[in-house]
């Protein structure tokens, strides 16, 4: 606890005192022992394996230690609640969606099955298709039945219209219309003869002239006439005139009547061929009211719309206008949208299980496609295309976390239809503002929908940090686990497990021994003795490439040799990087020293992750002091080269040095640490104990051993920490030594809780079982400083001093001394002031 010089002298020194007696009481000053080979290494337990070969056990048909996340799953599954979507965490590997699609596939849903959709033209109003629910597997057969019945309109409507019955009834119309107009026109004529006048016929239209001896009078000789005579004729010329205007404005009623009589003909006809279509697809579904209905207006509008199947459009310009129009006998077919039957459903009519790996907006929700013709874009409602979430409606869709939030508008779409419970399409482009085309407005579709998600653990809880709408529609949380505890009998469900993915993968069985080694490496990768990995991608790989080489071998089973192969070939593929890095070393390119002693120099250890590769290397760490103002640089921070976990592991130094020595003395330190050689970032706080190690011995002036090295965080009491990668770490020292030939007194310090996780390779295992190499757990800094320096760390005694000849003892002369060195410094400046 460090005093505040402004108190009391009394208040002080109670704090000091309990401060030391604090200080003393968890602190151990022996040198701890190395390890045994046992200790580094366990081996899987001979009562888990109770068989020859893998083909001799059943191979395992559930997940591995899952219960909380299948308790999750079967939850979310069940539950019809709005919202209660799954989101599915896991670390990659693990093989989630694999697990989740066999439970829905095994698992017996008391659902209704989902129903099939239509898209169907909307003849008040084509941009507006009609959504048309139909019972599985029927949309199908409507739209069988509706190809069926324009094909045959196709061929017995023009028949019908070819037939001597229509084509009589045609002429009689036609000839009763001409019949009508003629005698109109001939009883004008006879009137007109009777006056010595003629009806005559010419370009512009009828009209009335005077005749004289059967020949039309010119206008000349008609004005040579006497004026009574003149004047009598034309005045029945206008009289017959008016009777003439009046049979000319009948004439297009006539027509009109004659069009009305023919259209009345072509409908009595059409409906021999229309009635007896529709009649034939309505008895196929009188059960489903909505199609009957359509049915209906499908009628209709074929009655007003004959001259579609007769009419043969003329020129490229008048077809790209009907079919823009929806002029066309396609405006009476069907789009299939959504279907149940087992052609197209994979789950042959069960829930459907979708799982889509591109979800693009348009893959999502469903598109509406565009044709060119003629260089135009136009669409129909034949153009309507389903979207993932369309085939899963009233089952369980499938996404993945990262494939979604990376597509533009995918992960806002779908929040918009979970919310509004309906799936509307929506046309991307209109969005960007790419074309102005005019595009379609489908009927939207119901939804009745599970949404699975799948992601790793980092990107859902940033999600969720950022966007609070996950809680909203993913309400249940499946999170996978990573590892089991190692026992027998887990490592004999493991085996199972192995036998399982050889299955799988349809590989070669694999004899015990080869098993045995597969589990200790399951629980190298879990980074814990005690555990194993469920991560079993990882496991299936190695499985695999033990195959290829136990083939190569001409083996008919997979030994542990083979397997031993592949874990050696799968490291030797991977490890140029560490080869590259502990060649500089071993050339003095980069410098570590594996003998003798240095003052303020330890070799700390780092581990680095490569592609799924993991080795160690050590690092030389070095420490200078001198007096200053209490603070202890980290040089890394300075240049930005250290990250906050690296600094925070610096600053606990400080905590440390102020809470252990000189208590009644202000801290006049100034040490600057620094990673040598490093040119890249430092994160994490796993070297803090060996940083806290070179300070000690700069501030005690006491070498520290060079033939080992260190791992391990520290905090403010001094107690050694856990930290990951502690194998490759050790292992990384190890291949140093090994390389410049081991001596017996090289070895590793590790934390004490680390020895949990040691799996350490054999060559490492066998040294130190011939004792050519050591690991030694460390619990506080007392030991560790003990081991690197060889003299005793001290602890206080009965007066609260350390002893003088301790490394305590030393650090805190040093820090007394700088004190001092700093305050008679302040009083030469303070003195030559007063001089001045």
């Amino acid at each position: 606890m460090p005093t505040d010089p402004h108190l009391p002298a009394s208040l002080r020194a109670s704090e000091l005192t309990l401060s030391r007696a604090d200080d003393a009481s968890p602190l151990n000053n022996t040198a701890p022992a190395a390890l045994t080979a046992a200790q580094l290494y366990r081996p899987t337990a001979p009562s888990a394996l109770n068989f020859k070969t893998t083909a001799d056990l059943s191979p395992l048909d559930a997940p591995v230690g899952q219960q909380r996340a299948l308790g999750a799953i079967q939850f979310g599954t069940q539950i019809r609640k709005t919202g209660f979507n799954l989101f599915v965490i896991g670390s990659a590997g693990s093989r989630m969606q694999d697990v989740v699609q066999s439970i829905l596939r095994a698992t017996h849903w008391d659902r209704p099955e989902p129903t099939d959709w239509v898209y169907v033209n909307n003849f008040e109003d084509a941009r507006r298709p009609i959504a048309i629910q139909l019972p599985p597997g029927r949309a199908i057969d409507l739209r069988d039945t509706m190809q069926e019945v324009v094909d045959d309109l196709k061929i017995a409507l023009p028949a019908l219209f070819e037939s001597e019955n229509y084509q009589a009834r045609r002429s009689a119309l036609d000839e009763s219309f001409q019949d009508k107009q003629g005698e109109a026109f001939a009883k004008l004529g006879q009137r007109a003869a009777a006056a010595n006048l003629a009806l005559l016929r010419t370009p512009m239209g009828f009209m009335i002239a005077p005749v004289r001896d059967g020949k039309v009078v010119p206008p000349v000789e008609f004005n040579a006439w006497p004026e009574d005579e003149r004047k009598a004729t034309q005045d029945t010329i206008e009289s017959l005139q008016h009777e003439l205007e009046q049979i000319v404005r009948r004439v297009p009623q006539w027509e009109k009547e004659h069009r009305d009589e023919i259209q009345k003909l072509d409908r009595q006809t059409a409906l021999i061929a229309i009635d007896q279509g529709i009649d034939q697809a309505k008895a196929r579904f009188s059960d489903i009211p909505r199609v009957v209905s359509y049915l209906d207006t499908v009628h209709s509008d074929l009655s007003d719309n004959i001259p579609l199947f007769l009419a043969k459009t003329e020129g490229e310009l008048e077809a790209l206008v009907d079919a823009a129009l929806g002029k066309t006998v396609d405006r009476y077919l069907v789009n299939v949208f959504v279907t149940q039957n087992t052609k197209d459903n994979p789950n042959d009519g069960g829930i459907p299980i979708v799982q889509e790996f591109h979800p693009t907006l348009a893959n999502l929700i469903g598109s509406i496609e565009y044709v060119s013709q003629s260089g135009v874009l136009v669409t129909n409602f034949r153009l309507i295309k389903a979207g993932a979430i369309h085939r899963a409606n009233g089952g369980f869709l499938l996404l993945d976390a990262r494939h979604l939030l990376s597509e533009p508008f995918s992960w806002p779409a779908l929040k918009r239809m979970l919310r509004q419970r309906e799936i509307r399409i929506e046309d991307v482009t209109r969005f960007v503002g790419l074309t102005s085309t005019v595009s379609l407005e489908p009927d939207a579709i119901p939804l009745d929908l599970k949404v699975i998600i799948f992601g790793d653990r980092l990107l859902y809880y940033l999600l969720s940090t950022y966007d609070p709408e996950v809680g909203e529609f993913f309400k249940v949380l499946a999170d996978f686990e990573d590892d089991v505890d190692r026992t027998p009998d887990a490592e004999a469900t493991h085996a199972r497990l192995i036998a399982a993915l050889l299955a799988q993968e349809q590989l070669k069985p694999v004899e015990r021994d080869g098993v045995a080694l597969v589990l200790e490496h399951a629980a190298r990768l879990a980074d814990d003795s005690g555990k194993l990995t469920l991560l079993s991608d990882r496991l299936k790989d190695i499985l695999a490439e033990a195959d290829f080489w136990a083939t190569e071998a001409k083996h008919s089973v997979v030994t542990r040799a083979d397997v031993q192969r592949a874990l050696d070939e799968s490291v030797r593929r991977m490890s140029r990087i560490r080869d590259r890095g502990q060649d500089a070393i071993l050339r003095d390119v980069e410098l570590i020293d594996t003998t003798g002693t240095k003052v303020g120099q330890v070799n700390g250890l780092s581990v680095l992750e490569l592609s799924g590769f993991r080795f160690g290397r050590p690092t030389r760490i070095t420490c200078r002091v001198r007096p200053g103002s209490g603070k202890v640089v980290d040089i890394e921070r300075e240049v930005e080269l250290g990250g906050p976990i690296h600094s925070k592991g610096v600053l606990i130094l400080s905590g440390f040095l102020a809470g252990r020595y000189a208590l009644d003395t202000p801290m006049s330190l100034f040490a600057s640490l620094v990673f040598e050689q490093s040119y890249v970032g430092v994160e994490g706080d796993s070297a803090s104990s060996a940083e806290l190690y070179a300070l000690m011995s700069a501030l005690a002036d006491v070498p520290l051993r060079q033939d080992l090295a260190v791992t391990g965080s520290v905090n403010q009491r001094g107690e050694v920490q856990a930290i990951g990668g502690v194998n490759e770490k050790i292992e990384g020292f190890f291949d140093i030594c090994k390389a410049r030939g081991l001596t017996g007194a090289q070895g590793v310090l590790i934390p004490r809780s680390n020895v949990q996780h040691l799996m350490l390779r054999q060559d490492v295992v066998q040294a130190c079982a011939r004792g050519q190499f050591a690991i030694y757990p460390i619990g506080t800094v007392d030991e560790g400083i003990a081991l690197l320096s060889g003299r005793a760390a001290g602890g206080r005694g009965p007066s609260g001093a350390y002893p003088d000849d301790s490394i305590n003892g030393l650090i805190e002369s040093r820090l007394r001394s700088f004190a001092r060195a700093k305050e008679l410094a302040r009083r030469s400046r303070l003195h030559e002031q007063d001089e001045t």
